[in-house]
């Protein structure tokens, strides 16, 4: 693989501030997954019954057969669960979003009247609730086309929002190419919506949750009673609140299914969940599409100028070729690598074009390190440094040293050069030049493989340097 597709940086180790409204510590954004009516059963013309997310030990799909237990168990969710539900949002003033599958909605009018009546936000949740893994890119995206079709017919509106859930590797690309989202949720790689691109097409993801999710009521390694649910969203609200309030705000999703939350004995664990969140300031509820429309006016997507892991063989040598000093081989071998989204951002690269230059032969690092100039040497006296190395050396002062300091240097550069056989080498941007002198002094007293060993690191130092320069 020369080319790695995932993105396993995102925002690195400083994420961006969200700027939420109201300079809020956290979003919160609820969500109800409408599915009922729209799983898999032979009526809707699917080869066997459900056999995810209910009540039901050990189900399985009954291969040309109806389920009674299971269609009764989804029925409760429309017929009691969804009721449950929506008198408490109702009633604690909180907006959500619906994942709503547009073939269980066409089945539930009263349901997305009251939807609509409380001012939810109603995104698709696909035309059926089926697994995509094996589908074709064809059947898949014949499906999503449906989908928007009949949930325009059935909700007055098309959706702004997408989430698949049992998607395939096609789906938030199929999402993007529709043209029509302003979000699409199939992701739970992040805690903050981020920018996908997709094409000419900047498609905002707004990543969900498998964890914050009463989906695990349903699952082997889930949650054993309410109280497991409450603490769980409780702990993770005062991670992210605490975030926020250190000045780096974060989104909380919680996810919920109208058969599992809406029973008796679980939602009261939410009510005291919602207590909790309004009994904290600072904390923006919102639906989806006001994330996203918050998201694209603050931070609207940004294409850089250089994209490393996009950019073809002699773009990317033209571009890096002299961060290692008159070296362009090093970027050449880095070029070959598994390059990715993770090498786009100047500590990515830099440790690309480092694993090229330390698996070089020694002879071949030596000649990086020969071809570096001496520090306040004749090259730099003559003007002739490259334009990097001018303005590391300037950064220093370099380039304005007193005669006594110019004097002291060019003994050091010989002195240094005549017991190793290449030039001294110092990341510049990081010293001064009593801590350069200081270093000059304590490496003169190295052997030579320690050196070797340490001119090559400040080597790597430097294109680091340089590289944040370039790249983000």
């Amino acid at each position: 693989m020369h080319r790695y597709p995932r993105n396993m940086i995102g925002y690195g180790a400083t994420p961006s501030e969200a700027k939420w409204p109201g300079a809020a510590r956290i979003a919160v954004s609820f969500v109800l997954n409408y599915e009922e009516g729209g799983e898999n059963n032979v009526l809707h013309g699917d080869p066997a019954s459900e056999a995810f997310l209910s009540e039901i030990i050990g189900a399985a799909p009954w291969p040309g057969q109806r389920h009674w237990n299971m269609e009764s168990n989804y029925e409760y969710g429309a017929r009691a669960g969804f009721w449950r539900l929506q008198r408490l949002f109702v009633e604690k003033a909180i907006p959500l979003t619906v994942f709503g599958v547009t073939s269980a909605l066409a089945r539930s009018p009263e349901q997305v009247g009251a939807m609509q009546e409380a001012g939810w936000e109603i995104a698709s949740h696909g035309l059926k609730w089926i697994d995509y893994k094996d589908a074709s890119e064809a059947e898949e995206r014949a499906d999503m086309i449906e989908a928007i079709r009949l949930h325009t017919e059935v909700c007055g509106a098309p959706p702004r929002g997408w989430y698949t859930g049992r998607c395939s590797m096609n789906t938030a690309r199929l999402g993007a190419e529709a043209g029509c989202f302003d979000w699409i949720s199939d992701a739970i790689d992040d805690d903050l919506p981020h920018w996908m691109r997709f094409g000419e097409r900047d498609q905002l993801v707004i990543p969900y949750t498998m964890d914050c999710n009463d989906m695990r009521f349903a699952v082997a390694a889930g949650f054993g009673a309410p109280d497991g649910f409450f603490e769980h969203l409780k702990d993770s609200f005062d991670a992210l609140y605490a975030e926020g309030e250190a000045g780096s705000a974060k989104m909380m999703s919680i996810g919920m299914h109208c058969r599992l939350l809406g029973r008796p004995g679980r939602v009261q664990a939410l009510r005291r969940f919602i207590d909790y969140v309004q009994g904290h300031e600072g904390v923006w509820c919102a639906r989806r599409i006001d994330i996203a429309r918050h998201w694209a006016d603050v931070h609207p997507p940004v294409t850089p100028d250089l994209v490393p892991s996009q950019m073809d063989r002699a773009d990317f040598i033209a571009a890096f070729g002299s961060i290692y000093e008159h070296s362009p081989w090093v970027a050449e071998r880095a070029f070959k690598l598994e390059l990715g989204p993770a090498h786009d951002r100047a500590a990515g690269l830099c440790n690309a074009l480092a694993r090229a230059f330390r698996s070089a032969t020694p002879e071949e690092r030596l000649a990086v390190l020969n071809a570096h100039p001496d520090l306040a040497g004749k090259l730099a006296q003559a003007q002739r440094l490259t334009a990097e190395s001018s303005a590391e050396q300037a950064s220093a002062g370099l380039n304005a040293l007193t005669d006594a300091e110019r004097a002291r240097f060019q003994a050091q550069n010989a002195a240094y050069m005549e017991k190793f056989g290449f030039p001294f080498i110092i990341a510049v941007k990081d010293n001064t030049k009593a801590s350069i002198t200081a270093a000059f002094e304590a490496r003169l007293a190295n052997d030579p493989e320690t050196e070797f060993t340490a001119a090559c690191a400040q080597v790597e130092r430097i294109a680091f340097h340089r590289l944040k320069d370039l790249l983000p």
